[in-house]
């Protein structure tokens, strides 16, 4: 079998999955005996060694540029022999490792536009081209050209020479950007890119760079490798950005390396900014001087926010050394200074710096406000100047009141102050919000919620309270931001926010806005409530009930009436939360209150099952309530049959035996002092101590019977029993056998009651 030859580039996959060239060669396909098949062999072109052998299997589907697949008619695979690739290959001189350029005449303009054009789609032919432009000097050549094709107004030289130059940056390779780019260069390239063929006149890119923008030293810059990279940065800038087209999405790769330029040079611009101290504390100085006119100061807040910009470029350590920088040059207090004026552009500006710092470190500017009450009235605190910002915002569209509300929302947010080192960082710095800025945040929704004294009171017919609420959408859509960023606060702050709203009465006054005729106002102050009510705290709860603040929610839905709208979606999920998450002392409220106005609302079971709940918790109560009457009904059973128990007959048996006891032995006294006194025997003692004598008692029959003693019997009153120990407030030695006594009466549960006896 013939074989069929064909020059080609062999490379290999190496086990970093790289491409490694292995060489030129020549490919033969031939039959191998010792494979038994069709063979793949490539020979270099140099010595005839073999670079690759392949056997070919007639089931395998080769690819070969985006064409994949085999004719079904054939029994072995082949590729389609690509004419146009097999002449480019032909183009490069065996022999070289250049593509051969064609002289660098205006009659070869032409060609060289169709070469430059022709190697786009081959890295490595882009790699060659650019090789050989580089090593003859050719940019400077063409460019030479371009002066001539314009001095004799050549429109078809100047169309190829559009092409040569888009091509050449479409190459990728920095060293031909040194070139192009250069001070002596770069112009006649932004000429060559005026001179697009698609565009019936040429664009004037050249005309606005060297007269329309003007290069402003707001501080004198000595140094001129410095001036010169400013310069040479901002005209790249506009090739990629205003001059070039939108590249596709197969030429997205193209000039990766001209973003490459530009991000390095940024790079080098602020680290030798940055060097220069002398430089930058007279920016400083001169933008906080009270003397600076105002145009030279917007020309510094100018040039201090694009110096911001440009630090985006920097590595993480380098940004930070830079940020530390500034701040050690006193930029917050500069931008407390500037962000105040009546320059719109200056403020514009100096937002957008202190939305960097923000950004970067929002410790480093929260430290910051914490140390100026100490030395500066409430109204001119950094904070407040940007919430009065954000307030007083002019832009229809309020722009710059929600990147300010962005900022705000960053500083007050406790997630970036958990990582601190200063672990305090959270409760001090939200104490001072919430002392000396929250105040000036809320002042446009408490003016805008102030109750109309002429309003009728609603339980006299009118269906709503008539309050004063915005009509205007600017108006509307400041209260919408204000009222994010209070949702937000009750999403992260709890205890701080939750005082402030109960001392300010402030959800009464938010659901005020349910009134308004912007629904987006009426969702977010609804979205407000609901948050509220989401931390299921019931503090918060007996707040709104006590407040009544369903109210208004309520009369929205009804107002509403059957729209199936967004407002009316937003109001039944949240009474639909509230009977899910049983939430019971809002349900109890909810349906004591308000459901004869919401059971006729069927599309929906929420409020039939706000009402189940509301039963079945009811109906908990009850039983609840009848066991512990019925436990209190066995516990006084329980009492009276221990009364009534047999082991007080055997106490009051035990009882009447000791007194019997007792009784004979003062009997026996007796009768024996009586034999005594027949006698003529004296009792007791001749001096002051006085003669006892215990009386027999009376009959148990008898209690009311006299003895034939001249003592009196003293009956004492019957008391109730409680089975408790008694213990007296006061105890009296002398009296602790009376005590004892009275106890043993107490004990006997009997009308029978041991005597007083008075001597």
């Amino acid at each position: 079998m013939s074989d069929t030859r064909r020059r080609v580039k062999v490379y290999t996959l190496n086990e970093d999955r790289q491409w490694d060239d292995r060489g030129t060669g020549h490919v033969s396909s031939t039959f191998v005996e010792r494979l038994n098949g069709i063979s793949l062999l490539v020979r270099a072109e140099s010595d005839g060694s073999l670079l690759l052998e392949s056997k070919i299997s007639p089931n395998t589907a080769y690819q070969k540029q985006q064409v994949q697949g085999k004719d079904p008619a054939l029994d072995i695979t082949q590729d389609p022999i690509d004419e146009s690739e097999e002449e480019r290959f032909e183009e490069i001189p065996e022999t070289s490792h250049l593509v051969e350029l064609p002289p660098c005449e205006l009659s070869r303009l032409e060609e060289i536009a169709d070469l430059v054009t022709s190697v786009l789609s081959s890295p490595i032919r882009r790699e060659k081209l650019a090789l050989a432009l580089m090593s003859e000097g050719y940019i400077k050549k063409l460019l030479g050209l371009f002066r001539v094709c314009e001095d004799l107004d050549n429109r078809e030289g100047l169309h190829h020479l559009y092409e040569i130059v888009r091509g050449v940056l479409f190459l990728n390779k920095a060293a031909l950007f040194e070139v192009m780019f250069s001070d002596d260069c770069i112009m006649d390239v932004v000429g060559c890119l005026e001179y697009d063929p698609a565009l019936v006149q040429p664009k004037r890119h050249r005309e606005f760079l060297t007269k329309t923008a003007k290069f402003k030293e707001v501080i004198p810059i000595t140094d001129s490798e410095l001036r010169q990279k400013i310069h040479q940065t901002y005209r790249v800038q506009y090739i990629q950005d205003i001059i070039l087209p939108t590249p596709s999405v197969f030429e997205e790769n193209f000039l990766s390396t001209l973003n490459s330029f530009i991000f390095f040079n940024k790079v080098e611009i602020v680290s030798m900014l940055q060097e220069d101290e002398k430089f930058l504390t007279e920016v400083f100085a001169q933008l906080t001087d009270e003397a600076t006119e105002d145009s030279k100061r917007r020309e510094l807040v100018n040039f201090v926010k694009e110096f911001c910009a440009f630090s985006q470029t920097l590595q993480p350590q380098n940004r930070d050394a830079f940020f530390k920088t500034l701040a050690n040059l006193g930029i917050l207090p500069a931008l407390e200074i500037v962000m105040g004026m009546d320059d719109l552009q200056v403020r514009a500006a100096a937002t957008d710096i202190f939305s960097y710092l923000v950004e970067f470190s929002p410790s480093m500017v929260r430290e910051f406000v914490m140390q100026e009450p100490q030395q500066t009235d409430d109204d001119v605190l950094l904070i407040n100047v940007v919430i009065k910002q954000m307030i007083c915002d002019s832009d229809p569209e309020l722009g710059g009141a929600v990147q300010q509300m962005g900022l705000l929302r960053t500083l007050i947010d406790p997630e970036n102050m958990l990582a601190s080192t200063n672990k305090t960082e959270k409760t001090e710095f939200l104490s001072f919000f919430y002392k000396y800025c929250m105040h000036v945040l809320t002042a446009p929704l408490l003016a805008n919620t102030a109750h109309d004294k002429n309003s009728k009171d609603p339980q006299e017919g009118s269906t709503k309270i008539n309050l004063v609420c915005p009509d205007n959408f600017q108006t509307a859509q400041l209260l919408a931001l204000i009222l994010e960023l209070l949702t937000f606060c009750v999403e992260h702050h709890t205890y701080h926010i939750k005082t402030y709203i109960m001392n300010k009465d402030l959800l009464r006054r938010v659901l005020v806005l349910m009134n308004s005729k912007h629904t987006f106002l009426a969702l977010c102050a609804l979205r407000f409530m609901r948050r509220i009510i989401g931390l299921k705290d019931e503090y918060y709860n007996r707040y709104i009930i006590k407040g009544n603040l369903f109210e208004p929610v309520i009369n929205a839905l009804l107002d509403n009436g059957t729209r199936y709208n967004l407002l009316n979606s937003a109001i039944i999920e949240l009474f639909e939360f509230i009977k899910v998450e049983d939430i019971k002392s809002l349900i109890a409220h909810i349906v004591d209150n308000f459901y004869k106005a919401l059971e006729s609302i069927e599309y929906v079971q929420t409020f039939k099952g706000l009402k189940g709940r509301y039963e079945q918790e009811k109906d908990r109560q009850s039983q609840r309530l009848n066991r512990y009457r019925r436990d209190a009904r066995s516990l006084d059973e329980d009492e009276e049959l221990w009364f009534n128990d047999d082991d007080d007959d055997d106490d009051g048996e035990a009882v009447e035996k000791r007194m019997e006891d007792d009784f004979s032995d003062s009997y026996g006294k007796y009768m024996e002092a009586k034999r005594g006194a027949a006698n003529g025997a004296n009792i007791g003692t001749n001096n002051n101590s006085k003669a006892v004598v215990i009386p027999p008692l009376p009959p148990t029959n008898t209690p009311n019977n006299s003895s034939t003693s001249s003592l009196k019997t003293v009956s004492l009153p019957a008391t109730p029993v409680v089975k408790t120990a008694l213990v007296g407030l006061v105890d009296y030695p002398d009296d602790e056998d009376d005590d004892e006594d009275e106890e043993d009466e107490e004990e006997e549960q009997t009308p029978r009651k041991r005597p007083r006896l008075n001597s």
